[in-house]
């Protein structure tokens, strides 16, 4: 007696599952993408040296990280600040994004004891990276100006 019970749950489960599955909308719900390739993340650092110093810049659209120290006398310092729309704005007025594939970069100076200066701009639809960019001077103006607004807003121990 219990097998014939069962056996009208074991029919209507299968049903109801399978119009489960089929009530579901097979399409793909589309992602909005933005139609700017807008800068969403900049990333510079100033690593290598002797000492094994370090200076690392991380900014977004409303918050600029910088940190800084040296590897042989273990030293470290950070300091954080928001920022505003405009700021941001300003700070990203000299990036042309469609130039950017066009930036070269040149081999590392660690190896002979310099510093490396490397750049990472993230884009909505792509990250860029440069390393030692300064020796393509048509495109690294850009990036130089980038520096140059940068060092507005800094605090004088991490220009």
């Amino acid at each position: 007696m219990p097998t014939t019970k069962n056996v009208y749950l074991k029919l209507i489960f299968p049903i109801f599952l399978l119009s489960a599955f089929f009530s579901c909308d097979s399409k793909k719900t589309k992602q909005t993408v933005t139609s700017e390739n807008e800068i969403t993340f900049i990333r510079l650092s100033h690593i290598g040296g002797t000492m094994g110093e370090y200076r690392i810049i991380k900014i977004t659209r409303d918050s600029v990280f910088a940190e800084k120290g040296a590897t042989a006398n273990k030293t470290h310092q950070e300091w954080a600040s928001a920022i505003n729309m405009n700021t941001w704005k300003q700070l990203i007025s000299s990036i042309n994004v469609k130039d950017l594939d066009k930036i070269k970069s040149s081999p590392s100076q660690q190896s002979v004891d310099g510093i490396d200066e490397t750049f990472q701009i993230r884009t909505s639809r792509k990250a860029h990276f440069f390393v030692n960019s300064f020796a393509d001077p048509e495109h690294y103006k850009q990036l130089q100006q980038l520096k140059e607004q940068l060092d507005k807003i800094l605090p004088k121990e991490y220009k």
